[in-house]
């Protein structure tokens, strides 16, 4: 009887925690992601861009949805605040590459940027091509 009541317990607490739970909350940054593709409907469907879809997978991949959004501030400025901000040149995509490399602090406020010395300058330029394209 015991072997039962323990059987039922386990049952219980592995239905409690179950699966479906972990799957909602690794489905959450692949939403977030998912939520990026409609960001920008004046610039019509950007989909099809090869800058669009390759700096998308990229911001995917990496950390960055943990501070920002597309919309809105979260840690940091949201994407589309930071394309409104800056002419989609190369120049811009320069500087704006070296800060997601090095860092920065003090154009969004007090709160620094922390580096990501990992991320290659092409990868980080086409992130920052991303970026530019969800301008409203």
């Amino acid at each position: 009887m015991k072997k039962y009541a323990l059987l039922l317990a386990i049952t219980g607490l592995i239905a409690a925690c179950g699966g479906g739970e972990s799957k909602s909350g690794s489905e959450a940054p692949a939403a977030d992601a998912a939520t990026a593709a409609p960001a920008a409907p004046a610039a019509g469907d950007l989909s099809s861009n090869p800058d669009y879809v390759k700096g998308l997978e990229l911001i995917g991949k990496s950390d960055c949805l943990t501070c920002h959004k597309v919309k809105e501030k979260l840690i940091g400025p949201a994407y589309q605040d930071v394309a409104n901000k800056y002419e989609n040149n190369d120049e811009n995509i320069k500087l704006l590459a070296g800060k997601i490399i090095q860092g920065g602090k003090g154009v969004w406020g007090e709160v620094p940027m922390t580096p990501h010395p990992q991320i290659s300058e092409e990868d980080a330029k086409q992130m920052v091509k991303y970026v530019l394209l969800l301008k409203k």
